[in-house]
This record gives C-alpha cells, structure tokens and sequence, in this order.
C-alpha cells in the first residue's frame, strides 16, 4: 500500500487491521482508512498538528553557540519536584457525556509563570509501551516538574464546542481551597493555595 509509505500515521496492526496514529482510530481495509483521511476528523488533527509543529520549530531555532531563540541565553531554572493534585471524575447532566476535572496545586510556581497543558498520545512518548487505549495530559509549570496523567484516549471536546464544560482556570492572584482529598500531599496541610484548574470532556 503506498499511503503506508507516504503517510506517518498509518500503522498496521497485528491483526491485519490499519490504524490511524493520529486520530487513534481502526479501520478494517484500506479503503476504510483513505476514506477516514479525507474526513474532517483527521484534515482537523492534520492542521492542528502542522500548526503545533510549526509553533514548536519556531522555539527551536537557536543561536549557532546554545543561547536560546534570537541568541537570548537559555533560561535555567532548579526543579523543585512535581506539584499536589486533584482529580475529580464529572459528568455533564445535559449531555450526559463524562469527563475530568483536575486541580494542580501550585504554591511555589515562579513569578510571571503560567502553567501550559497539553494532550499528547502514546506514540509521541519514550518513557512508557505504547498503548493506543491511553493518551497523556500533560501540565508544565516553573519551577515543577512537568506531570503527565493517563487518560482514556478518547475524542475530547473542543473548548469552542461547548465552552461550560470544557475550560480552564489560572489567576497568579487568587487563591483556591482544595475540592477534595489531594493525591500528592505535600502541600495538602496547608490553607488556600495558587491551583490552575482545567476541566474537560470526552466526546460520546
């Protein structure tokens, strides 16, 4: 088959099926599959993958001697290990679909920092077997090691879908009080804290 030469999301399994890597879909033949990439589900993932790579190269390109982008000397900071958390499993009544709600606690994030999160799939990591049935969602904040969670790798809802359910919240001047028991207590004795809290859902 020619497109599993040309197309690097195309993954043929164990059992002769063809599975697109960047959709995380089975697809029985390959007629299946071709017509799956001319949907909008994957020419979708397509764009938002070539926009994230290309926001990525630009923060690669680096000065001919190791400073950082435009010649400005790398940032180096002292990880001060991974930060508490909550997870909280939610369901929403109108549309019956079921998602996650996390709380990272945050106390000692550097000044004028704000946490990044990110969705990525099995087949991007290095460090676990890839298992097409989980993806990772991944959340950076200075000083703290980035922190990964694996997650049912299902479709998730876009933000302007249904912008109630699926947000996120972050204010470096507003402290939270922890809506549930914390998984990481190091931080768990303490009273309101800076938390960045994200929410989302998982498409039916």
């Amino acid at each position: 088959m020619e497109a599993e030469v040309s197309d690097p999301y195309i993954l043929r399994t164990h059992l002769g099926t063809l599975e697109c890597r960047l959709c995380l879909t089975l697809h029985t033949n390959e007629g299946s599959y071709l017509a799956h990439t001319q949907g909008k589900k994957h020419q979708t993932n397509l764009a938002r993958r070539a926009a994230k790579e290309n926001k990525e190269q630009a923060l690669m390109i680096t000065h001919p001697q190791g400073g950082g982008p435009m010649g400005v000397p790398k940032k180096q900071f002292l990880k001060i290990g991974r930060p508490g958390y909550n997870i909280k499993k939610i369901r929403d009544p109108s549309t019956n679909r079921l998602g996650l709600l996390f709380q990272i606690q945050l106390p000692e994030i550097a000044p004028n920092v704000k946490p990044v999160k990110r969705f990525m799939s099995s087949f991007e990591q290095r460090k676990e077997p890839i298992n097409r049935a989980i993806q990772y969602f991944m959340v950076a904040a200075e000083p703290y090691e980035t922190i990964a969670f694996a997650i049912p790798a299902r479709e998730i809802v876009d933000v302007d879908e249904d912008p109630e359910s699926t947000w996120e919240f972050w204010d470096p001047d507003t402290k939270s009080e922890l809506s549930g028991t914390i998984k990481n207590g190091e931080f768990a004795n303490r009273g309101p804290f800076l938390a960045f809290t994200c929410q989302f859902l998982f498409r039916n």
